[in-house]
């Protein structure tokens, strides 16, 4: 009865996404959200049933109801990929088909906005592509292609790629929506507006502001900023010209690795939330950490601010085109977009009990005071009986601070195809040349400070002085660097430059349609890096009054910094051929079965500095370290009805992988193999509609070439199974559903010994209609509060020296958020 009371309460308390949603689709929606045409991988916009592709289409309807609270939970809900949204909006994890994930961000997928990469490299150190995107209500849909030819028809997605597609003012109407965290505070206003203006030209136009907490507490506003977005399109005979552009200023929260007390085994382990923070709800930041001391590239005293978290600018400008010239389709694509901002944010941390904490660093006798809040001064009292905070912890925390002086991205492609008939059918023929710069500018610097845990944003930072009365902190900093990496300072300032030209033909006669394409990558990377690298010894240090009081400090005598009149170069050149041949055979109107087998590949960009691949000159010592290649085969059927539409692949992959694990601080070398099969399904049936998806992987490490023991083994954090569920009923003036996302175990690391548990999250949403126009939207993001792990930070069970106050064991996690529950109130015009 309780369970059932509990999802009646969750029906209850959900439903779109924070910015608002809709039950059916709103006036100011596009023709182009209701179609099933892709335009993301293909020579041409057309019928998934006539393309051999595996994609999924999330249209507007699809994103506001499913209650996700980033970009990154978004994609928790496309069958195929893994989307880790621990984070926040910010350096998540994204990969596709049991693909490895070595790093944060998106390395074998291209996530893109209208057509074109939103960075050039989705996984760049600081902030990946997913960071750039904000759902608003300008969205018209997701686009996902998996494996196929995304790797011909666009570079650096041999996996797969992501297109967030705009409306463009094909439907007269607009909408505003103000949002309120119901047991969170954050506040958010949404509004857009299309139409046309002449029988010529039309615009759209909109973005949205947000201010609060955000979904963790942290006792200070981490979200603020908004973003805008217009295009403006002209039609003319043949065709179109647009203007776009978009402005994204905003800051947000990211969330790290925090405790729980570890039981049970390592096949069978249970995790306890401390007393006095609580991990689902609780962030490491806090209004008494916010100021922090570094210095800068050039050894200047910088200040960063903990308040500034993942702070993003993003000014881009942007011309489409498309003209029929003799009966050939041309077509142009052209974006500038200048990124910039800073990453200050928890980096890293290990737990401890206090007085633990004390003995190891100052010895016995030892003593820790508070160094901020309300009780600065003070000594701090804990013991097994009476814990501070409930959980008597203390807490190194590495802070980062990495300004990005410019992530500015300039891409533009020209593509021009025709249609010939040939033999009874259609021949399609296209060629298209893509060019992209990217540079890559920024400095990590490092300061590690110690605190207690405390729940609510009152985490604050302590002291710790000897039995002798020495104080071996400098108002919370142990050191002025990275205290479990002395060698992470570093600078880099790189231009990433990449020509390809590419071209595809299909034949279709009948019921078959059979098509190939090519792409040939010719990159150059030119710059230079200050920071060690290879097997280097750690960054330099020197003595330095840091603070100005007076006095050199303890953690003052050494001071880490960068040899910025020693720059290293980097000066290299590299090329790779795409390819990817496929085959469709329309059985009947309804059904289509397909074929294919692709291969791709991408470079590591700046994952490839500071590991020793470059010589003295700044040219690779193994040319073939710039290119990860993948292959891919894929067989599948696709059925749709007006009802009903069903979608199964098999698919095989295999692709080799160079890069950095940071976690374990360690280079990676392998071959891995992923094969599996793929489900998606969309159902209405009068009031009722259900749409979901599975994803059956068995990913291996086939051959690791740094450490033989782990051949055999699969990746870290892969799960053999993920799955998505998501139920509604509709009728005139209510609608009400869930969604529910899961994932079998996996394992923490590579060692494939201690396991990740399996989990099921739940949305739920309530959408009632008073009015014709008017909505009020409740939704509940993981309503059941599920403790819900994407990694660990351990290879295996912790060890008897990471203990708490009631000498359990402590391990490292990153659990996605609790509840959240928001109310929406829409109107649309």
């Amino acid at each position: 009865m309780k369970i059932v009371k509990s999802l009646l309460a969750g029906t209850v308390l959900s439903a779109a996404i924070c910015l608002g949603g809709a039950a059916v689709a709103a006036p100011g929606a596009d023709v182009a959200a209701d179609s099933d045409n892709v335009s993301t991988g293909v020579a041409r916009e057309r019928d998934r049933l006539d393309s051999a592709t595996s994609t999924s289409v999330l249209h507007e309807r699809d994103v506001e109801r499913l209650g996700a609270r980033s970009a990154a939970d978004l994609l928790r809900d496309v069958p195929g990929l893994r989307s880790d949204a621990a984070s926040g909006d910010g350096n998540g994890t994204l990969t596709v088909r049991g693909l490895p994930a070595a790093s944060s961000g998106a390395k074998f997928i291209q996530v893109q906005e209208d057509g074109l990469p939103v960075l050039e490299f989705g996984d760049i150190f600081g902030v990946g592509a997913l960071d750039l995107v904000r759902t608003d209500l300008n969205l018209s849909q997701v686009e996902v292609i998996r494996g196929g030819s995304a790797s011909t028809f666009a570079s650096n997605s041999p996996g797969g790629a992501i297109n967030f597609r705009s409306k463009t003012g094909e439907v007269q109407g607009g909408a505003v929506a103000l949002s309120n965290g119901l047991d969170y505070r954050s506040s958010r206003e949404d509004f857009t507006y299309g139409g046309a203006v002449t029988d010529s030209l039309r615009f759209q136009a909109g973005g949205f502001v947000r201010q609060g907490e955000g979904p963790r507490r942290t006792g200070y506003d981490a979200q603020k900023g908004g973003q805008f977005r217009f295009n403006v399109t002209r039609d003319v005979s043949g065709g179109y010209v647009r203007l776009y552009g978009k402005y994204l200023n905003e800051r947000t929260p990211y969330y790290d690795v925090v405790p729980f007390f570890y039981g049970g085994t390592e096949a069978r382990p249970n995790f306890d939330r401390t007393k006095g923070f609580d991990a689902l709800h609780d962030a490491l930041a806090s209004r008494y950490l916010r100021d922090l001391l570094v210095l800068d590239r050039h050894n200047g005293v910088a200040a960063g601010d903990l308040g500034n978290g993942q702070h993003l600018l993003e000014r881009s400008i942007g011309l489409e085109a498309q003209f029929d010239v003799s009966g050939w389709l041309v077509q142009e694509r052209l974006r500038y977009s200048g990124v910039s901002g800073v990453l200050t944010v928890p980096f890293d941390s290990a737990y401890s009990e206090i007085n633990d904490g004390v003995r190891e660093i100052v010895g016995a006798g030892g003593v820790a005071t508070y160094a901020s809040g309300p009780r600065a001064g003070q000594a701090l009292v804990s013991s097994r009986k009476s814990p501070l905070n409930g959980n008597g912890l203390s807490a190194a925390v590495v802070m980062l601070d990495l300004p990005i002086h410019s992530y500015d991205d300039m891409t533009n492609e020209v593509r021009v195809s025709r249609v010939f008939d040939l033999g009874g059918g259609e021949l399609t023929t296209t060629g298209g040349v893509y060019s992209a710069r990217q540079t890559i500018d920024r400095d990590s610097a490092w300061v590690t400070v110690l605190t207690d845990l405390n729940g609510s944003g009152d985490t604050a930072l302590i002291d710790f002085t000897t039995a002798t009365k020495i104080k071996v902190t400098d108002h919370g900093v142990v050191t002025y660097g990275n205290g479990f990496n002395h060698r992470l300072r570093r600078s880099v300032q790189t231009d990433n430059a990449i020509n390809a030209p590419f071209a595809s033909l299909n034949y279709h006669a009948g019921k078959v349609s059979i098509g190939g394409s090519v792409r040939y990558d010719d990159g150059s990377v030119v710059g230079r890096t200050w920071g060690p690298a290879g097997s280097g010894a750690p960054v330099p240090t020197i003595a330095l009054d840091l603070n100005r009081d007076g006095a050199i400090s303890i953690p003052e005598q050494s001071v880490e910094t960068t040899p910025f009149q020693s720059p290293e170069p980097v000066h290299y050149h590299y090329h790779y051929l795409s390819y990817s041949s496929g085959i469709t055979y329309r059985v009947i109107e309804s059904l289509a079965l397909f074929g294919r087998y692709s291969r791709g590949a991408r470079t590591p960009a700046d994952r490839l500095l500071f590991h020793g691949e470059l010589t003295a000159s700044g040219a690779l010592r193994d040319k073939n370290a710039a290119v990860d290649s993948v292959r891919q085969a894929e067989v599948g059927a696709k059925f749709r009805t007006d009802d009903l539409s069903l979608n199964l692949t098999g698919f095989w992959a295999t692709t080799f992988d160079s890069n950095y694990d940071p976690i374990r601080e360690r280079p990676i070398l392998r071959d891995y193999s992923a094969k599996g099969i793929e489900f998606e399904g969309v159902a209405q049936f009068g009031v009722f509609g259900l749409r979901g998806g599975a994803t059956y992987t068995d990913p291996k490490i086939e051959k690791d070439y740094l450490n033989s023991k782990l051949t055999g083994h699969a990746p870290r954090a892969q799960p053999k199974l993920l799955f998505q569920a998501s139920p509604d009923i509709t009728f005139s003036h209510v609608a009400f559903g869930a969604t529910f996302i899961g994932q079998t175990k996996s394992f923490a690391q590579d060692e494939n010994k201690l396991v990740i548990p399996a989990f099921v999250t739940t949305n739920a949403f309530i959408e009632i209609r008073p009015a014709e126009r008017l909505r009020l939207i409740v939704n509940a993001n993981n309503l059941f509060n599920r403790v819900a792990m994407t990694g660990l930070d351990a290879p295996t069970e912790p060890d008897a020296n990471s203990q708490g106050s009631e000498g359990t064991p402590l391990i490292g996690a990153r659990p996605l958020t609790g509840r959240t529950v928001s109310a929406t109130l829409r109107l649309d015009f």
